[in-house]
């Protein structure tokens, strides 16, 4: 059998989930006469043994192969030279970002040609080019005009990447992935690791192989629009508008005019603010924040015009906390706590009051103001009610500006729609609820904002963060490049694919799992004498076409964790930080004998919360989140019923807390070495048969 004579290293090459999502041409030919690694016709992929005699280079000349296979599929005969050249270009940087292969064999150190930020010479390119056409009987032997072939893809040489690499550009450096653990600063990958258990998505989640082919689907659209001949600039706009349309379908919205794009929730607050100085109308801005504390940390910055970090989404330098060009100095930030100083959550009365009192203090100033609606927080609370809101809407139509804060989207896409057409801005992403990957954003508008934009110049300091084609087109606002954020359209469409299975899931299915993991949750906590649960506020929300939403079950469950070094107190922020790190890393160095100790656990990052016992320090609440894909499975749960699927999730739940029991138990030793979170276990690439 075939599985009997394949080497080790191509099952741990066909191991890598990125690498199965694409693998769908593939024969193997492990027969002597097969002397090169590989060969590549527009219909078949071959692999031969001769491949794998470097085990840690089966992954990278595995991807170089399906590249070559992709390219002769779409590109024209005499386009075909193009092929040699991308598909080097994509192993090199696929190879660059693989932190287990340090060092080329001899006969692949034309890799790092093609991995530098420039194009190799016409003449590097002619001596390569027997090396890079030897595996494609279907390429010409000789290079025709390779400074032809290279003066037509200089313009797109950034653009020629893997779509894990692309996804980690325009945002800012969280999104950068550390070649020595395979994660970013969330830690998670821009890779499929179907290995780890994920309840996350409160903060960020690793990219499960749908949404990692609903990306790779769409960097294989824009290439071959590029290869054929479209500007890179254009090819990139219509990548973002392509999003912008799935968005306004998803929303119920009538165009992608209703969509401004934005490379995360914090990007969207300079939009809305944008929107806020339009309909001001010369009027000073107050921006009314609901827990700016469980909002993202560049928020209460971006909420008055400034930047917020060093860098921007379209990779311009930014000075930190700067006010950006155009954006008047004299707006107003005020932040309305949404929990008491003892950390419960403030009683819905209270939080109305402060909020009706706060707006009409500023109204009375001749002000005009945002008025956030946060739904949700960080942690699971929504506030102010709706019926404050319809309140104030009333008194003063015309001073107050609406934004619902759903940048957690744990709202149902029906409800948003109706909030849009109602005439409120609402903020949301595909990041957190629908787990696409971190840094994808969006600002959802009524059709008045979008026919009003058609007479406002947007302020300058925006080109920094948004191109043309992120706006209306109802309007030019000409100090906007005519561009595409290529890594924001790639994140989008990985999240688009994973609404598309949550949406396709009957909507009592829908709320029969929520209600199973909040009972789960719930129940699951409360059996750990070590942690204290939250208050999960009960969500009231109306029906709609009389049935009841999915939105109306709890989905994040933040827990406190006693300190193991002092039971009579929570984990402090950094020490919660540290288990955080430690539940995402591999144990087994330091736990021996423990299967449970490389268990990859990813929750929620800490969230701040006030504790009496921490003498005015903050406490730090780890969070259980349910995401779109708990409710639509994923594709490594092929072949599981739905019940079997669920009763393993609902398992790893326990898993993951006894791995916190795991870890209290040995912090004093976890705390000297502080282990690293990493994209796979140490035993992860064991011998399993992929073919039978």
């Amino acid at each position: 059998m075939l599985a009997e004579k394949v080497t080790d290293s191509l099952l741990a090459a066909l191991d890598r989930p990125d690498l199965q999502s694409l693998s769908d041409r593939i024969v193997f030919d492990l027969s002597p006469r097969l002397h090169l690694p590989f060969t590549v016709s527009a219909d078949t992929i071959v692999l031969g043994a001769i491949a794998f005699e470097r085990p840690d280079m089966a992954p990278t000349l595995l991807r170089y192969a399906l590249e070559w296979g992709f390219l002769l599929q779409g590109l024209p005969t005499h386009d075909r030279p193009l092929a040699a050249i991308v598909a080097a270009r994509v192993a090199a940087l696929f190879h660059q970002l693989d932190c287990d292969t340090p060092t080329l064999p001899a006969g692949l150190e034309w890799l790092h040609d093609f991995a530098a930020d420039q194009p190799p010479s016409a003449s590097r390119v002619t001596a390569l080019w027997p090396k890079l056409t030897q595996f494609c009987p279907e390429a010409s032997v000789s290079v025709v005009e390779p400074a032809l072939l290279l003066a037509r893809l200089k313009p797109l040489w950034s653009c020629l990447a893997p779509a894990e690499y692309l996804m980690a550009d325009g945002g800012d450096e969280r999104l950068s992935i550390d070649p020595e653990t395979g994660l970013n600063r969330y830690g998670c990958s821009h890779r499929p690791r179907p290995w780890a258990v994920t309840f996350s998505s409160s903060t960020a989640s690793s990219l499960s192989e749908r949404g990692y082919l609903g990306a790779e689907r769409a960097r294989r659209a824009f290439l071959l629009d590029a290869l054929h001949g479209t500007p890179a600039p254009r090819a990139r706009e219509v990548s973002c508008l392509t999003v912008k349309d799935g968005l306004a379908a998803l929303y119920g919205l009538d165009s992608r005019d209703n969509v401004v794009l934005a490379a995360s929730g914090t990007d969207c607050e300079l939009a809305v603010l944008a929107v806020g100085l339009m309909r001001a109308r010369g009027a000073a801005i107050t921006n009314v924040l609901i827990a700016p504390d469980e909002t993202g940390s560049g928020v209460p910055l971006a909420a008055q015009g400034r930047h917020f970090a060093a860098e921007t989404a379209l990779g311009n330098s930014a000075d930190k906390a700067r006010l950006l060009d155009g954006f008047p100095e004299q707006t107003r930030l005020l932040g309305i706590a949404i929990r008491n100083p003892d950390g419960s959550p403030r009683e819905t009365k209270a939080l109305n009051d402060e909020v009706r009192a706060c707006v009409m203090r500023e109204v009375a100033e001749g002000r005009h103001v945002i008025l956030h609606q946060l739904d949700m927080s960080k942690t699971g609370l929504v506030g102010p009610c709706h019926d404050l809101l319809a309140e104030l809407a009333g008194l003063y139509p015309d001073e107050l500006t609406f934004v619902v804060d759903a940048c957690q989207a744990r709202l149902a896409p029906e409800r948003v729609g109706m909030m849009v057409r109602s005439g409120m801005m609402v903020m949301t992403t595909g990041s957190k609820f629908l787990t696409g990957p971190p840094f994808c954003g969006a600002v959802l508008l009524p059709q008045s904002q979008v026919e009003a934009l058609a007479g406002f110049s947007l302020p300058e300091g925006l080109s920094a963060y948004f191109n043309r084609c992120d706006w209306p087109a109802t309007r030019t606002p000409d100090r906007l490049a005519r561009d595409g954020n290529l890594g924001l359209s790639l994140r989008w469409q990985a999240a688009l694919a994973e609404s598309e299975a949550f949406g396709a899931v009957p909507r009592t299915r829908i709320i029969e799992t929520l209600r199973r993991f909040e009972l789960t949750a719930r129940d699951v906590i409360a059996r750990h004498a070590a942690l204290t649960l939250l208050p999960v506020p009960s969500l009231e929300r109306a029906r709609i076409d009389g049935q009841e939403v999915w939105d109306v079950v709890p989905t994040v469950f933040s827990f406190l964790v006693n300190d193991p070094q002092d039971a009579e107190k929570p984990l402090s922020l950094e020490r919660a930080r540290a288990l955080h790190r430690w539940l995402n890393a591999d144990l087994s160095p330091w736990i021996a004998g423990e299967k449970l100790a490389e268990l990859l656990c990813h929750l929620g990052q800490p969230v701040p919360v006030p504790h009496p016992a921490l003498g005015g320090d903050n406490a730090g609440a780890l969070r259980l989140c349910a995401g779109a894909r708990l409710v639509s499975g994923e594709p490594s749960h092929a072949g599981l019923t739905d019940q079997s699927r669920l009763a393993r999730e609902f398992a790893d739940i326990r898993r993951a807390f006894a791995k916190i029991s795991l870890i209290l138990a040995h912090w004093d030793r976890l705390e000297a070495a502080d282990p690293v979170p990493r994209y796979a276990p140490h035993s992860h690439f064991s011998r399993k048969s992929l073919v039978s």
